[in-house]
């Protein structure tokens, strides 16, 4: 195959400005410059006159343009509003009341703005293509996924009265192949400039994938898993595929306890277990972490502290649901690496059981929990309820796939590239498709 091209969507809003560095064309038309754009009786306008949506291509092929205030770090603690510059194409198009702003280009150049988002550019040149590798084959695996299921909707929603269990991936991208933020993988255009070692890991591994049994493989991966991987079904649908499967992030890669049992899942969190992500060394962490990033410091193993009055008031902001004061949260179901895969929070008034772990993390902090692999402490008791609850976690994320941080530690311990992969991709192969 040749190389494909994909669509990325940037931001959205009532009214858009932006600016071609280099000439554009409209149509025919040469476009130069700054512009903006605004919603008009459901259709975009632009220069004083109405279109259905407008598609500007750069007349050469390193033209680029800049794209006003994009939030990154979507409800997360770090996010942010930025101006960014990115190369090839912009379509504007018109999507549930506001204008949508997609980039299309091809996945080569994708990539790298891909592994300088999610990377340093300082990182060892064994960990940017292992990133390089499972950037695209996660990317690809998505586009093939998006076409198999043409017409379908995807069930990501389980809702009853004492029950609701929700999980997040991409079935909202309806106009764009993958959107440019951490819920698909951070894409940042040239804003995050890339070095020659960024440009030599996406060439040296150009169009190599990761493979299992014939399918790409859906290579999902996370800041810090905090010890040991999770299974996939713990975050998604209900499917397990088998080069995601537990392993404890450490040369010793079976040597772990059952996380699913509660008391070895409070052990294994209260304590600071060796593992190739269990590091503080600044020079690593640099490497993975970029500036906003950096602000998190506790991210192997943290704490989070609430007040009766906070965590109920929390828990009624994020659910919609009132329980009264919140009397326990207890562990229903725990995945490989301890996180929770189902919560029961039970109040005064009602109790109700909340999944999978990005629903149980936003459920439980203003923006996001580092993770859903956590212990609960209840303190200050009065007349059976607590007055403050103590939440200790582990890890940075999902934890499914390759471990940034982990794969870092790797890349400095001289692992090559290939060995990274299968670190975290039990049993995947390596295949080269264009």
């Amino acid at each position: 195959m040749k190389e494909p091209s994909v669509t990325v969507g940037i931001l959205s809003g009532e009214r858009l400005a932006f600016a071609f560095n280099d000439t554009y064309l409209w149509e025919t038309t040469p476009v130069e410059g700054a512009q903006e754009v605004y919603l008009d009786e459901g259709r975009i306008a632009w220069n004083g006159v109405r279109y259905d949506q407008l598609c500007f291509t750069p007349q050469h092929p390193d033209g680029s343009f800049c794209l006003k205030g994009v939030t990154i770090g979507v409800k997360f603690h770090w996010e942010r509003r930025e101006d960014q510059t990115f190369r090839g194409s912009l379509r504007l198009v018109v999507d549930e009341g506001r204008i949508t702003a997609i980039n299309e280009l091809g996945i080569e150049e994708y990539l790298l703005s891909v592994i300088s988002s999610e990377m340093s550019a300082t990182a060892s040149l064994e960990l940017l293509k292992s990133h390089a590798v499972i950037s695209r084959s996660w990317l690809l695996a998505q586009i093939r996924k998006d076409k198999a299921q043409a017409g379908l909707k995807p069930v990501s929603t389980r809702h009853t009265d004492d029950e609701l269990i929700r999980w997040y991936d991409r079935e909202d991208h309806r106009l764009f192949d993958v959107c440019a933020d951490d819920h698909c993988q951070r894409y940042q255009g040239i804003t995050r400039a890339s070095t020659p070692l960024v440009g030599e890991a996406v060439r040296a591994t150009r169009g190599e994938i990761l493979t299992c049994d014939g399918t790409i493989c859906d290579t999902r991966f996370s800041k810090c898993c905090g010890g040991v991987m999770e299974r996939f079904s713990s975050c998604w649908e209900e499917v397990d595929p088998p080069y995601l499967v537990a392993r404890r992030d450490s040369r010793d890669e079976l040597d772990f306890p059952d996380l699913r049992i509660e008391e070895n899942a409070r052990r294994w969190i209260e304590t600071t277990p060796e593992a190739y992500c269990h590091t503080t060394d600044a020079r690593i962490l640099a490497q993975v972490l970029n500036n906003y990033d950096r602000e998190t410091t506790d991210f192997y193993r943290w704490r989070v502290d609430y007040t009766q009055e906070e965590l109920a008031s929390l828990i009624r902001e994020k659910s919609g649901l009132d329980l009264g004061q919140i009397v326990d949260l207890r562990p229903v179901e725990r995945g490989t690496s301890g996180r929770i895969v189902r919560l029961r929070i039970e109040g005064t008034r009602r109790a109700i059981t909340i999944g999978k772990e990005l629903e149980i993390r936003r459920t439980l902090s203003p923006s996001h929990l580092y993770s859903s692999a956590f212990v609960v402490d209840r303190e200050e008791m009065v007349d059976g309820i607590p007055r403050r609850f103590v939440l200790r976690g582990a890890g940075w994320g999902h934890g499914v796939g390759l471990c940034q941080i982990g794969a870092a530690v790797m890349g400095e311990q001289g692992y090559s590239y290939r060995q990274i992969l299968l670190h975290y991709y039990a049993g995947a192969t390596l295949e080269k498709i264009y």
